[in-house]
């Protein structure tokens, strides 16, 4: 919600977010009404940043996003080669998200209870991101069986501490790994920290979708702003993820190719310790290891001590039988 209901503000954080590297954009679709009802009171972080005066109603009614919106952000995503993700809150806003042309739904956290909304997302035949902010692992089971029971398989969990901004010592980030093993379904990270850190380790741990909050300036007004990062940190993060993925290989445990011309230089092999005549026998006195690593290994030691020279070696000249 950080476009605080601009159309102008939303087109500037996609731009953004395209120079940043993301990979898609994501906006929250909804209808005040439909959503909360005229008395409900905001969260903490919600009146600490926005009018005080306010309650939740008045605040979400200034930042809906009207269908022509929609329709004009879908379109300028596209242009702009970004993926254009949003998270309904009602059944209509699905209907229209459907329409025009999502290619998955994004579920927030404050859903994952809400069964008969999850299987009315999920018989839209469309992949579905899961956060699973506030729950028990009993709710995110209970929430994928409402999800399977459509026939729907095609989930990701997102692991995510709903907080603003997310204290470290909570994030528990662990128990993304623990869905991913219980559930075994793919999963990722919603993350409310204030910096990148967790995100970018979450990326280490396997995670296979990352969700930041994003805004323009942190002084802004509204609800989200203080807890998002700006683009000079987003980019930042962007890169380390990419750095991360990249650095996480195969997991074979062999030579780099970068490592292969660098073998003979810092390893050893078997040299003469000292003069060795011809006839002498090897042994531990007259033998030690040194670098080059072109010759005959130390762990070949044992093969050659015991045996006899059949030529003269200099002090330090290689060991070859």
């Amino acid at each position: 919600m950080n476009h605080n209901g601009s159309l102008k503000l939303a087109k500037r954080l996609i731009d953004s977010a395209k120079k940043c590297g993301a990979d898609a954009i994501k906006f929250q679709t909804f209808k005040a009404s439909s959503l909360v009802t005229p008395t409900a009171k905001k969260a903490k972080y919600q009146f600490e940043n926005t009018q005080s005066s306010t309650n939740q109603f008045e605040m979400l009614k200034r930042l809906e996003l009207s269908r022509k919106a929609h329709i004009e952000l879908f379109k300028y995503c596209k242009e702009k080669n970004i993926s254009f993700l949003s998270s309904p809150f009602d059944e209509e806003s699905v209907e229209m998200l459907d329409e025009l042309g999502v290619t998955m739904f994004k579920i927030p956290s404050g859903e994952i209870t809400n069964t008969p909304f999850l299987e009315f997302i999920a018989r839209k035949r469309k992949p579905i991101i899961l956060s699973t902010g506030m729950s028990t692992l009993i709710e995110v089971k209970m929430a994928l069986k409402a999800i399977y029971s459509t026939g729907n398989k095609n989930v990701t969990l997102l692991h995510c501490v709903t907080e603003y901004p997310a204290p470290y010592a909570e994030i528990n980030l662990n128990a993304m790994i623990t869905m991913k093993e219980v559930f075994k379904v793919p999963v990722g990270y919603s993350d409310h920290t204030s910096s990148i850190e967790i995100a970018v380790a979450s990326a280490a741990l396997g995670a296979e979708v990352i969700e930041k909050h994003f805004t323009l300036d942190r002084n802004m007004k509204g609800p989200d702003h203080k807890a998002s990062i700006e683009p000079t940190e987003f980019k930042k993060m962007v890169e380390s993820i990419r750095n991360v993925e990249i650095a996480m290989g195969n997991g074979l445990k062999i030579p780099a190719k970068s490592e292969l011309k660098n073998i003979n230089i810092v390893r050893k092999s078997i040299v003469a310790k000292t003069e060795i005549k011809k006839g002498d026998i090897f042994t531990v006195n007259n033998l030690t290891a040194k670098r080059p690593g072109s010759g005959i290994p130390p762990s070949k030691m044992e093969n050659i001590l015991g045996k006899k020279a059949k030529r003269n070696f200099r002090k330090d000249e290689l060991i070859k039988i």
